[in-house]
């Protein structure tokens, strides 16, 4: 899972103002099969009818997930789900007890036949103020737009049965011939208002997303990997077509990057636009999956704005092919949707993860050097704020409760310099002959998708893969509690620390906006009461002035990534005119764009005589 952070602060900015089936006669049934009614949506609900296997219990339970795997969050998705029935083979209403939010006990279960129930879509209840708590994440929720789109996450509208995880499932969808399934799945069925998708168990359907709209999709093959890249836009401002190539051209890298690692045949990048509207997605970033990673965004965004988070999150998401898709431990194999225990590796699953994101782009040179230091003296910089002393292992065990859950994105900062430190000493115990890559190959080759580690066996395992000093670095830093000493570490490659001068956003401090929007009338207002930096006090501009125009272009909500994007290409001492609203009287204000600076720590390499390792730490 990635989450856009930067983007949750603009999200705030713009958020802080105001059917039946048939069923199978069959007497022994080794299947679950259901359906799934997309044709006659009603009140943004759908109904799934499920056709039970044969059932042995004279009580069976049925149940939602709470948690699926990726998101480290309870995020109960059973509250969505109404009016579940049980029927048996006659038709006669079963008793049916509502355990807990996401579980449903049945009595008689030896005569189930089926179950309904409606489910409702979590876009609707989003407020974006905050997600983890109660809000699910959107890539891992769900939508339900008539004639226009279902984002199906299966788990949000398909559950299981106590003890038939393992049974089969078939699932059989019905959809207006006008919207197309855009999934990694292979649809069975050729007519072109019903789909039906096979798999081997509830793990499998759950890990395999569907997103349905008008059709606007491109494939493309890399290395004998097939990719689709699906695209749902409201207003059609962008299409499959108009960000092919920037995938293309990120996906081949990664590809180059990893090697024989994987041999996935088939990957689906499936991207949701929100409108940002009351009702619509507020939740921005991706959740991966073995063949396919769910992302969603604002349509607002300019385009090179939009290109530059779609490979920031699909390039993580892409990456989870090695782990922990690869490369797991037996929590994640044998995953407990409402029980689940949490493996204590999320630095690896999502840190090394995060590392690789960062990591292919110097190595395939899609970005320069300095730009790879400037992203890991941010991690520095926001690792350090976060709690530095806490482990890491002790923190990824109990990730789904505080205070442990409070620092779930350290797994993104820290995490990733964990990546990079045991890369680094990798390297320079081999004299740059192998690094952090050929150790995951090694534990790729090791366990594989269908063999999990054992969680408190991996540090052994690495060390034996690896050297001495690895395994004192894993328990020291990564269990144990010590900070790591990050300068140690990139000495070994010529790089120091340095600080240096740079111009901020003149929107938007940290997480802290400047600017707010009013929902009903949509206009971008400075917020009052608060601090305004240099920008602002030069040109005079006061809290409560409405931006109307800048540069002669004007701004509304419907543009404001227009105008945080063309803030971003300000120079000092440009000239400037700006058109406000104060008080209720328009004015025109000219001027000399002030940018804002600060003080912030970098990294530079500075020992000549550390290249030759520092250019096999990138190269490799």
């Amino acid at each position: 899972m990635k989450k856009i952070i930067f983007v949750f602060a603009f999200a705030s900015v713009l958020w802080s103002c105001k059917t039946a089936s048939t069923s199978i006669s069959s007497s022994t049934k080794k299947e679950v099969s259901v359906n799934i009614n997309l044709v006659d949506i009603k009140d943004d609900k759908v109904m799934v009818t499920v056709n039970a296997p044969s059932i042995s219990e004279d009580e069976i339970m049925y149940q939602i997930p709470k948690t699926v795997p990726g998101t480290y969050s309870e995020d109960n998705y059973g509250r969505y789900i109404d009016d579940l029935k049980a029927y048996d083979k006659k038709g006669n209403l079963l008793t049916v007890k509502k355990i807990d939010v996401n579980s449903w006990s049945i009595a008689t279960a030896k005569t189930l036949d089926k179950i309904t129930y409606l489910v409702n879509d979590s876009f609707d209840t989003e407020t974006g103020k905050k997600f983890g708590d109660d809000e699910i994440f959107s890539p891992a929720g769900s939508n339900i737009d008539a004639g226009k789109n279902v984002m199906l996450n299966t788990h949000c509208f398909v559950g299981y049965f106590t003890n038939y995880m393992s049974t089969p499932y078939k699932v059989t969808i019905s959809h207006p011939a006008t919207l197309w399934g855009a999934t990694s799945m292979t649809d069975q069925d050729p007519s072109t208002t019903s789909d039906t998708f096979i798999t081997s168990r509830y793990a499998e359907l759950v890990e395999n997303p569907i997103m349905y709209a008008k059709p606007d999709y491109t494939t493309f093959t890399i290395d004998g990997m097939e990719i689709l890249i699906g695209v749902y836009s409201p207003t059609g401002k962008y299409t499959a077509e108009s960000i092919t190539p920037e995938m293309k051209t990120m996906m081949t890298a990664q590809k180059n990057f990893l090697g024989k690692i994987n041999a996935t045949k088939k990957y689906s990048v499936l991207l949701y636009l929100s409108s940002m509207q009351e009702n619509d997605a507020k939740g921005f970033g991706a959740l991966e999956h073995p063949t396919a990673t769910t992302v969603v965004l604002p349509e607002l965004m300019p385009k090179d704005e939009l290109v530059k988070s779609m490979k920031d999150v699909v390039s993580h998401e892409f990456f989870h092919i090695v782990t922990p898709l690869s490369i797991h431990s037996k929590e994640i194999q044998y995953f407990d949707y409402n029980a689940p225990k949490m493996s204590q590796h999320l630095w690896m699953y999502e840190g090394v993860t995060e590392y690789f994101a960062n990591l292919f782009q110097i190595n395939q040179g899609l970005i320069t050097e300095e730009e790879f230091y400037t992203r890991m003296a941010e991690k520095i910089a926001r690792a350090n704020t976060l709690n530095d002393t806490m482990s890491f292992t002790v923190m990824s065990a109990n990730v789904l409760t505080k205070p442990y859950k409070d620092q779930y994105l350290n797994v993104y900062e820290k995490g990733a310099l964990i990546g990079m430190c045991l890369d680094i000493i990798i390297r320079e115990k081999s004299n740059g002959e192998r690094g952090i890559l050929d150790l995951m190959q090694k534990l790729s080759n090791e366990y594989g998708p269908a063999k999990p580690f054992n969680d408190q066996e991996l540090f052994a395992k690495i060390t034996s893969l690896t050297y001495p000093e690895v395994g004192t670095f894993l328990t020291t830093y990564v269990s144990g509690t010590t900070p790591i000493p990050y300068s140690t570490y990139l000495a070994k490659v010529g790089v120091t620390n340095s600080m240096e001068k740079v111009a901020g956003n003149v929107f938007l401090k940290g997480q802290t906006p400047y600017i707010t929007v009013n929902q009903e009338t949509k206009e971008i207002i400075i917020l009052p009461n608060i601090e305004l930096n240099e920008f602002y006090k030069n040109l005079g501009l006061k809290g409560g002035d409405i931006l109307m125009a800048i540069n002669e272009k004007s701004y509304t909500l419907d543009n404001i990534y227009d105008m945080i994007g063309a803030s971003q290409t300000w120079k000092e001492n440009d000239a400037i005119t700006v058109k406000v609203k104060r008080d209720g009287k328009e004015q025109v204000i000219k001027g000399k764009v002030k940018l804002p600076y600060e003080e912030k720590a970098s990294l530079k390499a500075t020992d000549a005589s550390k290249t030759k390792l520092k250019e096999a730490w990138f190269k490799g």
